[in-house]
């Protein structure tokens, strides 16, 4: 099951593809980031995308990755809240 964490991430990219008119391949395309990683963010395969992966999108969307960080839901989050799995 995907993270909160995880879930935010990618509602936070899904609406900058969406605000900007871009399609996720395209993203992979602007962002230097495989295809196939973008895609196992959006089917939910992978939860926690590593830094870089989220640099690289961040560069794409033409923002510094604080920015691309720096919305309500995200700022609200607590990762105390998350759950880990040991």
């Amino acid at each position: 099951m995907a993270s909160n964490f995880g879930k935010l991430i990618l509602k936070r990219i899904l609406f900058l593809c969406e605000k900007r008119g871009i399609t996720i391949n395209k993203l992979a395309e602007m962002s230097g980031v495989r295809q196939s990683t973008i895609h196992n963010l959006v089917c939910g395969a992978s939860t926690n995308p590593k830094i870089q992966t989220l640099y690289k999108i961040s560069i794409a969307f033409n923002m510094t990755l604080a920015e691309f960080f720096d919305y309500p839901e995200l700022n609200s989050y607590s990762l105390d809240d998350e759950v880990e799995d040991e």
